[in-house]
């Protein structure tokens, strides 16, 4: 693993590795948009349209990458997205992805679709995130709600972009499904693939049993190995801002609103007072052909103000998260890249990973003549492409 980690010179090289390494359909899963594909290649072909415009002859020694976001200085403005099922990709990958973002004080966000308690992974990060997925009824709603509320959570994020069962056609043809029903097909995977079997879904089930989804609702949900159980996808095509509302209301931390393209929806965000937005359109998981976020960044910050605008999807160097902050978000995160440094190298990875993307930042933010985030501008940004 020495070695691998290496030759991981930025957070592109995790991919290949975590191919090798991971069972095919967990690698699909991880890896793969929706339907053709189209939003996410755009996603991540939407930073190179914009070309870096340098000043030079700045001093930059002294350059500084903190950001504080509701009350907390991290030291950079780039964090950990929240990402399903990290425990099966990485052992432990949701209290590895937790301290290594604690120890590097970075933003964490974790998945509402995870696979260990939200009150364990908060014994390891106090100021971690929590994500949700909303329940379908309010009392479910209000259940969840509540039960983050109990374990001390600083900022509660809602994901607002999957109204329906988004057609991810690639994870049927990789076969791959939660809860996963055994087969002969699925223990060839785990067979072919040893170290991940051995040192990933034996050392989970010998550690915890069976793993199940934990933190979908205020109750354990299905577990991740079943003949018969089904995960429930269906009933959030009924939810409205109302629900938002109500949520607000009861909700007395931060309350951030993710999955927003629209200024409609940003403002409407900010009239139901909610603290900050991440812009986002899923890293492509969601909707076909979706409008990149980092085209409709700039009039959404213009359109709410002081308000906290965040963004994420298809970051991978240094200079994509310089272009968002450039175009006004004061943080971005980052999913897939630290999903694979978590799978195949542990916390080294995932340590790695986040050295590797601060490093990039602090680089190009001296190469720009830029001292601090705060300099950036849509001074340094042409449109090229």
């Amino acid at each position: 693993m020495r070695n691998m980690l290496s030759r991981c010179l930025s957070l592109n090289d995790f991919e290949k590795y975590a191919q090798r390494h991971l069972p095919h359909p967990l690698f699909a899963y991880v890896s793969g948009g929706v339907e053709d594909n189209i939003a996410l290649r755009n996603t991540l072909a939407s930073y190179a349209r914009y070309s870096l415009i340098p000043e030079n002859m700045v001093d930059v020694s002294q350059r500084n990458v903190h950001v504080e976001l509701f009350g907390h200085r991290y030291a950079a403005p780039v964090g950990i997205a929240p990402m399903g099922i990290s425990a099966l990709t990485g052992f432990d990958g949701d209290i590895t992805l937790a301290r290594c973002a604690k120890e590097k004080n970075v933003p964490f966000i974790m998945s509402g679709s995870s696979l260990t308690r939200l009150e364990d992974v908060a014994q390891v990060n106090p100021n971690m995130w929590f994500q949700a997925y909303l329940p379908k009824t309010l009392e479910e709603i209000d259940a969840l709600i509540d039960r983050v509320k109990r374990a001390d959570i600083p900022v509660l994020v809602i994901t607002v972009d999957t109204p329906v069962k988004a057609n991810r056609e690639n994870n049927v043809r990789a076969g791959f499904a939660t809860p996963f029903r055994p087969s002969l097909r699925l223990a060839w995977e785990g067979i072919t693939h040893p170290r991940w079997l051995t040192g990933t879904l034996l050392k989970t089930v010998l550690k915890t049993g069976m793993p199940y989804f934990e933190n979908n609702s205020a109750q354990r949900g299905a577990p991740l190995f079943s003949k018969n159980a089904v995960r429930d996808f269906s009933g959030r095509s009924h939810l409205t801002w109302q629900h938002i509302e109500h949520i607000r209301a009861r909700w007395p931390g931060a309350m951030v609103i993710k999955g927003i393209l629209s200024r409609t929806d940003a403002l409407r965000c900010k009239a139901i007072g909610i603290d900050g937005i991440v812009v986002s359109n899923h890293g492509g998981r969601q909707l076909d052909t979706v409008i990149p976020p980092l085209y409709v960044l700039p009039e959404i910050v213009e359109a709410v103000g002081d308000m906290t605008v965040m963004f994420d999807s298809g970051i991978r160097r240094g200079t994509d998260a310089i272009k968002a902050i450039a175009l006004g978000a004061q943080a971005c995160f980052v999913g897939r890249p630290f999903n694979y440094a978590c799978a195949v190298g542990g916390a080294a990875g995932v340590n790695l990973a986040i050295d590797l993307i601060i490093s990039e930042i602090s680089r190009d933010l001296g190469m720009l003549g830029a001292a601090a985030l705060a300099d950036l501008g849509e001074k340094h940004l042409r449109v090229t492409g």
